[in-house]
């Protein structure tokens, strides 16, 4: 069981058995605790450990959105001032359709420091966020774009 920072064996093989999903059944965390050889509950305290140590950022459901028809993925790029990227980065964070939002370096041939994720039914709704985003924090400096094909899509794997 983790305490403090230090995770055990089976902590590391519980993050290994669930990083894949997680089965919709009446009981998902048993086939992990036989696999382990601890109880369904201990297998949830675990759970909850690591993400009360911060192990786990979060534990949640992953929809894939191409599968039900959000097919327009837009990264929006913003040239912000470097003084305002911590209240414009919280404000772009803070609308629902963003996703993800990142700073990034500059570069001489690219201005770009800040990068938001806008996700849709169509390119024009993309686009609609970002004059929005636009219109909320004055930031008038920026490009979309659009993923034309998707390659590959897992999270961090152990």
């Amino acid at each position: 069981m983790i305490s403090g920072e230090i995770m055990d064996k089976t902590d590391v093989k519980l993050l290994k058995l669930v990083q894949d999903g997680i089965p919709i059944t009446h009981s998902p965390f048993k086939g992990f605790a036989s696999e382990l050889g601890i109880s369904e509950q201990e297998v949830v305290d675990r759970l909850k450990n690591l993400q009360k140590a911060g192990k786990i950022r979060r534990f949640a459901a992953s929809i894939g959105h191409r599968a039900i028809g959000i097919k327009a993925n837009a990264m929006c790029v913003w040239n912000v001032p470097d003084e305002q990227i911590e209240k414009v980065g919280n404000i772009m964070a803070e609308f629902p359709e963003v996703t993800h939002c990142y700073e990034r370096p500059r570069y001489p041939d690219w201005q770009y420091n800040l990068f938001t994720m806008v996700h849709s039914y169509n390119p024009e709704d993309c686009e609609k966020v970002a004059e929005k985003i636009s219109e909320a924090t004055g930031i008038k400096d920026y490009t979309l774009f659009f993923s034309e094909k998707e390659f590959k899509k897992t999270g961090v794997r152990l």
